[in-house]
């Protein structure tokens, strides 16, 4: 390899082409026509004396042996030269022009983003947020190309890689319509099991949860009548309804005024929120900005 070809922009350029496997959806990424990007994996096959990339059918290119073992690495070492660049530029919050794209389900953005919205109106206002909700199964590789900066979501569905810090422990809560007759005295666990239920279940269509596993550990049992994709869905669908459902007491206090809160009439277990990032975005100083201003928005949510 000539080391006076190498040129830093057909690195990146071979990350995303590694990432996508497909010329077409890399030139979009890069903000490069597609005779660009092709120039430039030509170039890259050259300097590495590699196919790198060869025909896959329909749903793009395969990448040899020798791509796949320079992917990771390759990563590694553009996000240190970013790094190294960024903390000889540091930060400044109210200067910076900079977007951030942060996973989240709709219960943890309805309950972190109002705060920090307010924060970055005041401190960064040339800054923006990317909220998204990608598959669980997608965020191990979206965090390692940097298409997601931050994931906020529960210790069991948090990617094992990423570096991780905890924002909250969470227990549950029930709601039900402000006039419901249940909500007149403190639920007991008979009165519970007789109603009609809303589940929410993230994955689609599920109507078994950890409520129902704490009754069946005491030998009871509820009737779920609905099945939700969505927390959003809840306050609408109760407020109409009989129906009770057992959620997050953080997503619970943002409907305040519009249902019933009580506490559930047995012990479901609490779990712990965090927000984790990349190993490589460590040294970021404006995810650390970033960082120290969610943990100061829940610090304050939660007194």
């Amino acid at each position: 390899m000539n080391l006076n070809r190498l040129d830093l922009n057909l690195l990146k350029s071979l990350d995303v082409l590694l990432a996508e496997r497909n010329v077409t959806r890399a030139a979009a990424r890069l903000n490069l026509s597609q005779p660009a990007v092709s120039s430039q994996l030509k170039q890259l096959r050259a300097l590495f004396d590699d196919p790198l990339l060869i025909p896959g059918g329909a749903r793009g290119m395969l990448p040899t042996p020798r791509a796949q073992a320079l992917q990771e690495p390759l990563r590694d070492y553009l996000a240190q030269l970013l790094a190294l660049v960024a903390e000889q530029q540091g930060f400044d919050p109210l200067s910076a022009q900079r977007t951030w794209r942060i996973s989240a389900s709709d219960a943890m953005h309805s309950v972190v983003v109002p705060g920090l919205l307010r924060r970055l109106r005041e401190r960064a206002p040339g800054c923006q947020l990317s909220l998204l909700q990608p598959p669980l199964a997608a965020l191990p590789e979206l965090t390692s190309t940097g298409e997601i900066d931050l994931v906020i979501a529960s210790h069991p569905s948090m990617p094992e890689q990423l570096k991780t810090r905890e924002l909250y422990r969470e227990n549950y809560v029930c709601v039900l319509r402000l006039d419901h007759p249940a909500a007149r005295e403190p639920l007991d666990l008979d009165r519970f099991c007789s109603m009609f239920h809303l589940l929410t279940s993230p994955v689609g269509g599920g109507f078994y949860g950890i409520v129902d596993e704490t009754l069946a550990a005491l030998g009871r049992s509820r009737t779920v009548l609905v099945s939700v994709p969505s927390f959003l869905l809840v306050p609408s669908l109760v407020a109409a309804s009989d129906l009770i459902a057992t959620v997050p007491a953080h997503m619970a206090a943002t409907w305040q005024g519009r249902v019933a809160i009580l506490a559930p009439p047995c012990e479901v277990p609490r779990f712990s929120m965090e927000m984790g990032w990349h190993p490589r975005n460590q040294a970021d100083p404006g995810l650390r900005w970033l960082r120290e201003q969610i943990m100061e928005v829940m610090a304050q949510e939660l007194h």
